[in-house]
């Protein structure tokens, strides 16, 4: 039996933080739960757009703060 449910992953990436949506699949049998090869690679490309400053093709594929330290 197949299920599926979502599920939120977050990317540290600079002074940005980025909620991604996942959709995770839990098989009876093997290693569950599994990421779809699209989901899988979601969270390397945010990373990689955030890296290169590109903020806005990283919105595109997840929610998008801001990290501002309160205390130093």
């Amino acid at each position: 039996m197949v299920k599926k449910r979502q599920q939120t992953k977050l990317v540290h990436e600079g002074q940005y933080i980025a909620e991604v949506d996942v959709e995770l699949i839990d098989m009876d049998k093997g290693w569950s739960p599994y990421l779809s090869l699209d989901d899988a690679y979601k969270p390397d490309d945010i990373r990689d757009a955030l890296r290169r400053g590109d903020v806005k093709s990283a919105a595109q594929l997840a929610r998008i703060f801001t990290l501002t330290p309160v205390a130093v």
